[in-house]
């Protein structure tokens, strides 16, 4: 069985392992110099490469078709995925929130091992070899037409294909939608690609002033409105609102907005068609009532302390200013002044920092795309193409798109393993 796999990153060389050594002959096609680029941005240089969750807890963590990927990832789960490092000399940990890395904390190491590993299982791999596209004649896959460097363009048979070129995020990788168009020449339908686990702009011009301050141990909600809709209460959500994110984690506040883990999560649930809003908790671990208590003790404790003098204990210093301007209190009011009203109100105001958002980062800073070729089109339990035989899809080129934590890097491993095997196996 002659093989062809588009795309030399974390599904494009799992497909091919598991198609070589399921008895095909196989060659990548990747357009970059190197394998494995995006894979060595990942987890800040670290790639995490996985997460040590229970597998029935895994599917929590996708954001869209979860049950789309039951096939794949309970036939080549996270464990299956660390075994495999593991046996092949890639030592790895379980660091919080169950994510593991490689103990050397480098993705090369990961990318080596990998490619390793392709090499022994004796697939041909081709660098700096752009595919131009997938041919099929009477509804079968056919050839693959590409060029190295400035050759003429070869069109070779294929008995079956395997597109793996990932998204669109982090163009410089060589993620630019390449698989998208594959598809959508051979009849799929494309769902639009968006960023996601990607920051968020906001219209508040006061997170200016806060740039590059982290937080820890803070909640965020997400909430989504229809556009024109009158939000109650001052632009917040009104009570019977609920949030389409709530989280708990860290966050960063930037020249644009704001970023961090918790906004890269809440970013999986944002609709672009929809009105935005933040609310961004500062004392999670207290009700409001408890906060009042809290905050009364620390002005009863300074009675005659101006108001901006008097939070020293409750925020960190760059962002007192701001909560003094959002409370709309005097600053130089002595907090034996302040009354029961006001007080309560800032408690409310503590516990719900308002950010309207204006939208997302663009790809550049994405760390994966939502959106790709519709689930609808592809066979689960084999990644298949149910338009086209022989046509194999792995990895975010895929509308299946899940949290951080080692989550999407387990959908290329899990999807590339299914697609390979299936490729390699079928009669048909």
């Amino acid at each position: 069985m002659k093989i062809a796999v588009i795309g030399c990153g974390a599904a494009g060389m799992m497909a091919a392992l598991s198609a070589a050594g399921s008895g095909g002959s196989v060659t990548i096609f990747e357009k970059n110099e190197k394998p494995g680029k995006k894979i060595y941005i990942t987890g800040k240089g670290r790639c995490n490469v996985t997460n040590a969750c229970d597998v029935t807890d895994y599917f929590d963590n996708v954001c869209r078709n979860p049950r789309f990927l039951y096939s794949a990832i309970y036939g080549y789960d996270n464990r299956a995925v660390m075994d495999f490092f593991e046996d092949n000399g890639c030592r790895l940990k379980v660091e919080r929130g169950d994510r593991v890395f490689p103990v050397s904390d480098h993705s090369s190491d990961v990318i080596r091992t990998l490619y390793n590993a392709v090499k022994k299982a004796g697939v041909k791999v081709l660098f700096e070899t752009t595919v131009f596209s997938v041919e099929s004649t009477g509804g079968k896959v056919s050839a693959v037409a590409y060029s190295k460097g400035n050759d003429p363009i070869t069109h070779e048979e294929f008995d079956r294909v395997i597109i793996c070129t990932g998204g669109m995020s982090y163009p410089s990788t060589g993620s630019t939608g390449d698989g998208y168009r594959f598809a959508k020449d051979l009849g799929h339908k494309i769902l639009e690609p968006r960023p996601s686990l990607v920051p968020f702009e906001v219209e508040e011009t006061w997170v200016k002033e806060l740039q590059g301050l982290s937080l820890r141990n803070v909640g965020l909600k997400l909430f989504l409105e229809d556009k024109g809709k009158a939000p109650s209460e001052g632009g917040k959500p009104g009570k019977k609102a609920k949030p389409v994110y709530d989280g708990f984690g860290e966050m960063l506040f930037t020249h644009f907005g704001v970023s961090g883990p918790l906004v890269l999560t809440a970013s999986c649930f944002y609709e672009k068609e929809k009105a935005g809003r933040l609310l961004l908790d500062l004392k999670p671990a207290l009700d409001e009532q408890q906060l009042d208590k809290r905050v009364l003790r620390d002005f009863e404790a300074a009675p005659n302390k101006q108001f901006k003098n008097a939070l020293t204990a409750l925020f960190p210093s760059k962002m007192i200013p701001v909560m003094v301007e959002l409370s709309g209190i005097d600053p130089e009011k002595s907090v034996n002044n302040i009354t029961r009203e006001e007080r309560q109100s800032f408690v409310k105001l503590i516990k719900n920092v308002p950010m309207t958002i204006t939208g997302t980062r663009s790809f550049n800073e994405a760390i994966i795309t939502r959106g790709g070729v519709s689930v609808k089109e592809i066979d689960p339990s084999t990644m298949e193409s149910k338009l086209i035989k022989g046509l194999y899809f792995a990895g975010e080129v895929i509308d299946v798109d899940t949290q951080t934590g080692g989550f999407n890097l387990q959908v290329a491993w899990s999807t590339g393993h299914l697609a390979g095997e299936s490729a390699a196996i079928s009669q048909e």
